[in-house]
């Protein structure tokens, strides 16, 4: 009843306000009549908003421009008095780190009883990888190679985070990311621009659904905007220096697939890119966001980004900081609070145009009306839903099963892996073999380790393990170095006396690899190296299988050698040990493939597969070509790598033409074969290298992929289809089209094993 009373009076100002030029003028609502009706009575969304305009002070216009975080993460839900009185005097548009029906609904509360106009809030969250049910992190996630999986899971975490009251998630991270180094490459989808848009396409389309307006849905939010993954030397919140030819070929597509696929929000990156930093860069968000991609959404700062422009040396205070970002095409401020402080004295001195406020405010007012909740602003706030939708039976499964599809097999040898059926004693070693909290890694937010399920808790329970005997022990902590004798070791090592397999849980602690959580050494931390060469050493013939849960390329070059197996598991989310335990078992046959590289050493960083040729490509018969003393090129595993417990052939691509017209396309084909006893996945990958252009081009670039599955013995002909849109890039003349000339195009199972034909384009 109250909101019917509310929406009469409201529609009752906005007549009122509505100018007398006006030819028709919207009725009043009638006491029955719902929200959206009101809505329909302006036409759409837009016309709502600008008759909304109208009625708002400067001051409350200004306030929509304003996101303030509520203390839950820290004090529980609650918020500050003074956050309080602003929301209840017009001067917050959205509320971050608040969820949970209850919790919500009191916010709201204050907004829609107590501010003048009545304007109900936002409420955005971190949903990045999961909200209750927590996922694999993304990078693992993007190592399925399965697109239709990925947009599953943030659907799956979309509706518990809708469910618990939240209408925007600050997701996905879709930055090209070459550094292990940077702690957020677990965010993104890894090294590869084609792949990365994607992933980032199918997550916007699972985080909105059919829409923003339905109750099981949230806003996306595409970040950092932009070229955040190629901070220099890895470092967090560092400078970003490139030419505007690698940022629109490399860094900008996977932007452009989320605005493509109607991503409701923006987010601006922490850098700088061209000596502006990206929050008052009019180049990235007038010129390239909304004149070139037609992006209608609003763009909203990461944490405090304003007032870092003091610190970049940009902004001599914080009302110039204001100005500039305000001026550049930023719409909201994350927690600096520098718009609500500054921008009114800003306008009414005539350096800031009113004009630009409104269009602010505008955009994001009507994203409030596309969510529907002027309909009804506790539309996503039902007890009922809250708990059928949260942690259910069937999320959790999804979980288990991306958890197994995520994993990716790095080495094998000696049939070390599937653990053989008639085991009797199993050792369980390491730091993360019962570490349940960190298995669901960073950015995990509203996850909450007493959900989730340890490597430990995994293998005991599988049924594939039944009877079997475990021997557990943690041995030496994940960072800290043992002490010169090392009785952690062993104590680990004495610990697998009469094992018939040893299973290895290492890697990094949840906290080492996310934001802030740079590392300029990215060998296995602590005294893990010498746990693994201790156990070679003291049990030379036993099996012994390294488990990783960590969450970036890691160099394992004096890893590998002491090991028969290696499984990169990431940070597998809430159900980590049952997925794992499935690919352990053979209950899932392995099928992930890297979507980054693996360094031989920290010396190669940053290391890629799609590096350009130089002038003098490596030859190691020769001194003066481009390569190491000590090392080679290569990298230890490649982009695209991945095993399985069976075998894969392939034959020689083949081409339907030798060559193609700018308006024909092309078919390569390539026959795969299970050459195994397994049933098995695998992911297809198709690349081409444009042999000559007016600028330099990589050496291969993906352009499609295919994931098949075969039977023991079965061969399915995989086909692509090229034209020449997909051989487009920034020419000379920094114009994006195709050039004639001689392709080379190559399949394989990753990007270093391939075979490879020509054909010409004309």
């Amino acid at each position: 009843m109250f909101f019917r009373l509310f929406a009469l009076a409201f529609a009752l100002l906005l007549c009122q306000a509505t100018p007398a030029a006006a030819q028709k003028r919207p009725r009043p609502l009638k006491a029955n009549e719902s929200g959206s009706t009101f809505r329909s009575r302006f036409g759409n969304p837009e016309r709502a908003a600008d008759s909304l305009l109208r009625l708002m002070t400067l001051e409350e216009r200004i306030g929509q421009l304003n996101l303030l975080t509520s203390d839950l993460d820290v004090t529980g839900a609650s918020l500050r008095p003074q956050y309080r009185r602003d929301i209840e005097q017009g001067r917050v548009g959205a509320v971050f780190n608040a969820y949970g029906v209850d919790f919500v609904r009191k916010l709201q509360e204050t907004a829609v009883k107590n501010s003048r106009l009545k304007i109900p809030l936002l409420f955005g969250y971190d949903v990045i990888h999961g909200h209750k049910t927590i996922f694999p992190m993304p990078l693992a996630m993007a190592c399925s190679w399965d697109i239709g999986r990925i947009e599953a899971a943030q659907r799956i975490a979309a509706v518990e985070a809708a469910s618990m009251g939240l209408d925007w998630t600050f997701a996905p991270m879709v930055d090209i990311a070459r550094d292990p180094r940077w702690g957020r490459v677990m965010e993104g989808a890894g090294e590869d621009t084609y792949l990365g848009s994607l992933i980032a396409a199918a997550q916007v389309r699972g985080f909105q659904g059919r829409g923003i307006g339905d109750v099981l849905s949230v806003m996306a939010c595409a970040k950092h905007y932009a070229a955040y993954g190629a901070a220099q030397a890895g470092r967090d919140y560092n400078t970003v220096d490139m030419s505007e030819r690698v940022l629109r070929d490399v860094y900008l597509p996977p932007f452009k697939a989320a605005t493509d696929a109607g991503a409701a929000t923006f987010m601006t990156s922490f850098n700088e890119l061209d000596g502006i930093p990206a929050t008052a860069n009019r180049f990235l968000l007038d010129q390239v966001l909304r004149k070139e991609w037609g992006f209608k959404g609003f763009v909203v700062t990461d944490y405090t980004a304003i007032m870092e422009m003091l610190f970049h040396g940009t902004a001599k205070d914080s009302a110039e900081a204001g100005m500039q970002a305000i001026l550049a095409g930023t719409d909201m401020d994350m927690q600096s609070a520098i718009f609500i402080k500054f921008l009114p004295d800003l306008v009414r001195q005539g350096k800031v145009p009113e004009a630009a406020v409104n269009q602010a405010a505008r955009r994001i007012l009507i994203k409030k009306f596309e969510l529907g909740l002027f309909d009804d602003p506790y539309r996503r706030l039902s007890p009922e839903r809250e708990k059928a939708n949260v942690l259910t039976p069937a999320h959790r499964l999804a979980s288990r099963e991306m958890a197994a599809r995520s994993c990716v097999l790095l080495k094998n040898e000696r049939e070390a892996l599937p653990l053989k059926a008639g085991i009797k004693r199993l050792a369980l070693i390491g730091p993360l073999a019962n570490a349940a909290h960190d298995m669901i890694g960073g950015w995990s937010a509203a996850g909450e380790d007493k959900h989730s399920i340890s490597l430990m808790a995994g293998l005991q329970n599988h049924p594939a393990l039944k009877g079997v005997t475990f021997q557990l022990e943690k041995g030496i902590d994940v960072e800290k170095p043992e002490p010169a004798d090392l009785p952690g070791i062993r104590k680990a090592v004495d610990a697998a006396q009469g094992a018939d397999v040893i299973v290895l849980a290492l890697g990094e602690s949840k906290d080492m690899s996310a934001e802030a959580s740079s590392r300029s050494n990215i060998k296995l931390p602590g005294s893990q190296e010498d746990l693994v060469a201790a156990m070679r050493a003291r049990y030379p013939n036993t099996p012994i299988v390294a488990v990783l849960f960590n969450g970036r390329p890691l160099d394992l070059s004096d890893v590998l050698g002491n090991v028969d197996a290696l499984l990169e598991a990431w940070y597998p989310g809430t159900e980590a040990g049952n997925g794992v335990a499935d690919v352990l078992t053979g209950a899932y046959n392995p099928s992930g493939k890297l979507t980054m590289s693996f360094p031989r050493n920290l010396g190669q960083v940053p290391i890629f597969y799609n590096q350009k040729n130089t002038g003098r490509p490596e030859n190691p018969k020769e001194k003066y070509t481009s390569k190491y003393l000590d090392v080679p090129n290569d990298p230890l595993f490649p982009f695209g790598f991945g095993l399985s417990y069976t075998k894969f052939s392939y034959g020689a691509p083949q081409l339907s033409a030798t060559s193609m017209g700018m308006g024909d396309s092309l078919r390569v084909s390539v026959t795969v074969t299970n050459a195994g006893t397994r049933l098995g996945e695998e992911v297809v990958q198709l690349y081409v290298r444009d042999l000559v252009g007016s600028v330099t081009r990589p050496v291969k670039e993906l352009k499609g992929f295919r994931k098949i599955r075969l039977a023991p013995g079965a061969s399915e002909m995989v086909s692509f289809t090229l034209r020449a849109k997909d051989l487009a890039f920034y020419t000379a003349e920094m114009q994006f089209r195709a050039e004639p000339g001689t392709f080379r195009v190559m399949t394989g199972p990753n990007s270093a094993d391939v075979q490879a034909a020509e054909f010409t384009l004309r």
